[in-house]
């Protein structure tokens, strides 16, 4: 992917690592429920978003510093870098 310099996380990614599964990992596991789920382009993992009650995504970026996620919601087509706090929709 060509993105801008602004964000060399974003810039590094050359090919985009799509949602295994339309669940979060991680809410399955304790019964909790989730509002969007976005997949880390480090690892894969498909978690919540920040409106989902376990924030289960922005836990993992902490935990891991995995800094760039895309939504994995069917439709939209963003990606985001936490280190940077970047922001970029694709095609």
């Amino acid at each position: 992917m060509d993105q801008p310099a602004r964000c060399q996380h974003i810039s590094a990614i050359k090919e985009l690592i799509l949602p295994k599964d339309y669940v979060c990992e991680e809410c399955i596991k304790t019964g909790s429920q989730w509002v969007h789920l976005r997949t880390c382009q480090t690892c894969g993992a498909t978690l919540c978003c920040d409106a989902s009650p376990q924030m289960h995504m922005t836990k993992h970026h902490h935990k891991t510093g995995h800094p760039v996620i895309i939504s994995a919601e069917p439709g939209e087509k963003w990606i985001y870098c936490y280190t940077d706090d970047f922001f970029i929709d694709y095609q």
